[in-house]
């Protein structure tokens, strides 16, 4: 269980923290006895309240060190090593990301019974996000533009990056669905490999459900096929990025957690940074006061400052927003039902999120949003 000071993200703390315990002395003291430079006494300074993975900042004999781990349904050595090329791609190019450490044997990805652990150096700058959720807004305006910026910059330094598809299907920001010519097609594809969101579609009328969002799919169609696939990062928001400085106008030092990463395309990347940073998915009783389209429209701003944006690409932007989760969304259910018998996490994940998300798009607040993404000032 995490500490009360440290309780992990999602609608259910005590429930999450039952497949993602957090990591404890021992198990670090294990895996970082194949690190000869970071073997010896250790202490764990701080325990991340992400519910995907576990992760702890780490004193060690040579300097402060994260580890990271996740179970090996989730991710297996070699899904992880794709992350790790990625990074090394990056950090080639002069992007900030942080650095995967290799152990005595130089692997970066290390199984340990029924896990797969990692090890960064410390992120450079100041983590100024740290302790917020994910569904919780960017309020400073001058950090949203920066934001949009350094995502350009990413995206620029993928387009020579030429990795396959991803081999990880759970907690991946594919595109999958979203690119296929028929949603409901595409979805039933999947059930082969995908047991989780086959055994919770089992002996629903899901076809009907998911109608709405279907609709707005085959609007949406062919405008993506022939965007170019690169590889992004998946989880554009604030809390994974660290900054100059705590001032308004601080600029992004570093890009941390890039497990969500995958071959999509880059207006599927800023879209999902609107989605994470410009709306207040947690309090949407509040109407207008939820949503945030002077964000956006920074966060496509500073993007635009490095990558220009036509007309129609604003206009696919604000098209592709109330379906950019799909994919997600789908193998979140995948996750919790089959890997970790969490029904409930799926449930509220098919309702409040894939289903949720893209009907608040149409209400005033959604609409505004939309709107603004589309004017060009």
């Amino acid at each position: 269980m995490a500490e009360d000071n440290h309780r992990l993200h999602g609608w259910d703390s005590d429930q999450v923290a039952l497949f993602r315990p957090r990591l404890e002395p021992a198990d670090v003291r294990s895996l970082l006895a194949r690190f000869g430079a970071l073997h010896g006494p250790l202490h764990l300074l701080w325990h991340s309240p992400r519910p995907f993975s576990a992760v702890a900042r780490v004193a060690t004999p040579a300097g402060d060190v994260f580890v990271k781990r996740q179970h090996a349904r989730v991710r297996s050595q070699a899904a992880l090593r794709e992350e790790h090329a990625l990074l090394a791609h990056l950090r080639g190019h002069g992007l900030p990301v942080t650095q995967v450490l290799a152990d005595d044997a130089g692997e970066t990805a290390i199984a340990m019974g029924d896990w797969v652990y990692e090890v960064h150096a410390p992120a450079a700058g100041v983590d100024v996000y740290r302790d917020t959720p994910s569904w919780t807004p960017l309020l400073r305006l001058g950090h949203a533009r920066q934001a949009g910026r350094m995502l350009a910059h990413l995206h620029a330094a993928t387009t020579d990056f030429t990795a396959e598809a991803r081999t990880a299907t759970r907690l991946v920001a594919r595109d999958d669905a979203l690119r296929a010519p028929d949603l409901h097609a595409a979805i039933a594809s999947q059930l082969a490999w995908r047991p989780g969101l086959a055994a919770f579609l089992a002996g629903r009328d899901w076809q009907r459900e998911l109608a709405p969002i279907a609709d707005r799919h085959h609007a949406l169609q062919p405008r993506l096929a022939t965007l170019p696939r690169r590889w992004t990062h998946g989880d554009w928001h604030a809390s994974n990025l660290c900054w100059t400085d705590d001032s308004d106008d601080a600029a992004v030092a570093a890009v941390l957690d890039f497990g969500l990463c995958a071959p999509t395309f880059a207006l599927y990347d800023l879209a999902t940074a609107i989605e994470r940073n410009a709306i207040a998915w947690l309090q949407l009783e509040r109407g207008m006061r939820a949503v945030f389209p002077d964000t956006a429209r920074a966060l496509v701003d500073g993007y635009a400052e490095v990558l220009p944006l036509s007309a129609a690409d604003h206009a696919l932007l604000a098209d592709l927003l109330p379906l950019v989760h799909i994919d997600f969304a789908l193998s979140e259910i995948d996750h919790y039902q089959d890997a970790f018998g969490a029904c409930a996490q799926a449930d509220r994940v098919w309702h409040d999120v894939l289903l949720g998300h893209a009907a608040w798009f149409g209400t005033a607040p959604g609409q505004a949003l939309l709107a603004a993404i589309r004017t060009r000032e």
